[in-house]
């Protein structure tokens, strides 16, 4: 169907393509055709123009189903070729069952059998294993009652062997002992053994006022005691003369030494006392001087108030402790621990220059002692500075104005524009002449 359908559509479009041919050829044939010619000629064209785009979808539409329909014919193809195959594999592998099911009844018949033999000589050996158990339990109770025989004999062996042994021992130690005895009676006493039995034997009477008959025991005891006095005294040294000489002379010499560091001793107790009793004495002096300027220069930085220094242990100035005590005016606290910062710092100040006059050095260096002060305080301090400059040259290290000002000499370190650093010092005023 679908290619008489086919067949058809391009029938039907030739038909149209020599339609339209003829209607060209007539066109150009006519020299001027009228407009009315002209709209039948151009609906002709537009008619036969649509019916051929029909025709065309119909013979696509045709092709498109002969496609299919022959796609549809290869794969029912392809299906039956399939199928014929699979049948073919079927057979095969139903024969092959048939073979293998055939093998395997054969081989079932056989285990059968088999197994009715195994089970024979499985109760045939069992009852096998059982009586050859039964004779190995008999076997093992009558060994074992051997070995328990053998055991007892073997011990009763062993103390038989380790009695004769001892015996033997004893006997070759009693030997030993009495050959021993026999010859250190010939070298320490010079008597053999027969005459030594025959004179000092058990049946001789043991020597003494009166004598006495031999009890063993007794002289034994006696024996044991002669032995232990014998061993404290020691063995004789022949060299002791000279050792104790030796000794005596070390004891000597080590007492000699002893007096000489005995002496030492004394002496350097002695430069030591003689040290602490002068250091003892610089001390105070220069505390009591301390303590004096401080209470005066105190009351000149804070007028009206009282300062004094107090020692921790006077009765040891060797181990004492200086504590500071200080009463701004106005205030009742005397611990530095409750003062202000510029108070600290001030009264630390005033402790300075108390040392400083009571024992003059040629120059002090003193660096921001003014920094935490008011200009009230600073021009206290600068009083002071005034008075120690006539005995004494400062320097010192501030920023603030009013002690730069009492300077005679400035030093500072300036920066030039090529970023190198350089001191510069300018004279203010010529020091007068002390």
């Amino acid at each position: 169907a679908a290619q008489e359908a086919r067949a058809e559509g391009l029938e039907e479009l030739a038909e149209l393509e020599i339609r339209l041919a003829e209607a060209e050829y007539a066109q150009e044939l006519e020299s001027e055709p009228t407009t009315d010619q002209r709209d039948e000629l151009a609906s002709a064209s537009e008619t036969a123009r649509q019916r051929e785009m029909e025709t065309r979808l119909r013979v696509r539409t045709a092709e498109e189903r002969v496609k299919g329909i022959e796609g549809r014919a290869d794969g029912l193809t392809r299906a039956a070729q399939r199928e014929r195959q699979e049948r073919a594999q079927a057979a095969a592998q139903r024969a092959r069952r048939r073979r293998q099911a055939e093998v395997a009844r054969r081989v079932s018949e056989g285990a059968k059998k088999v197994l009715t033999a195994l089970s024979a000589s499985v109760e045939l050996a069992a009852r096998e294993r059982d009586e050859a158990e039964l004779a190995r339990v008999a076997v093992d109770a009558e060994l074992k009652q051997v070995r328990l025989h053998v055991r007892e004999l073997g011990q009763e062996l062993d103390k038989l062997v380790n009695r004769v042994h001892g015996n033997e021992v004893a006997r070759t130690e009693q030997r030993m002992r009495l050959e021993q005895l026999e010859r250190r009676a010939m070298d320490e006493f010079g008597v053999e053994a027969e005459a030594l039995v025959v004179e000092y034997g058990p049946d001789a009477p043991v020597p003494g006022d009166p004598p006495v008959p031999y009890v063993r025991e007794e002289q034994e005891k006696r024996a044991r005691v002669a032995e232990r006095q014998m061993n404290q005294l020691g063995k004789v040294n022949p060299l002791a003369l000279e050792e104790f000489a030796a000794l005596e002379e070390r004891h000597a010499f080590l007492n000699s030494q002893l007096e000489d560091l005995k002496k030492t001793r004394r002496d350097l107790l002695t430069v030591v006392k003689e040290v602490d009793e002068r250091v003892e004495r610089m001390f105070a002096s220069a505390y009591e001087d301390v303590a004096r300027e401080f209470e005066q220069i105190f009351t000149r930085v804070f007028p009206g108030g009282e300062g004094r220094l107090v020692l921790t242990a006077p009765d040891d100035m060797l181990a004492t402790g200086i504590e500071v005590e200080a009463r701004p005016p106005g205030k009742k606290v005397k611990r530095l621990s409750l003062l202000s910062g510029g108070e600290r710092s001030l009264t630390a100040v005033a402790f300075l220059i108390s040392i400083f006059k009571a024992r003059p050095s040629p120059f002090y260096v003193m660096d921001e002692v003014e920094a935490a002060l008011d200009d009230t305080n600073t021009q206290r301090l600068l009083t002071l500075f005034e008075e120690l400059r006539q005995s004494s040259q400062l320097i010192v290290i501030t920023h603030n104005k009013r002690t730069m000002e009492i300077a005679d000499a400035l030093y500072g370190v300036s920066m030039r524009g090529d970023g190198v650093t350089q001191v510069v010092s300018q004279r203010l005023r010529e020091r007068e002449p002390a």
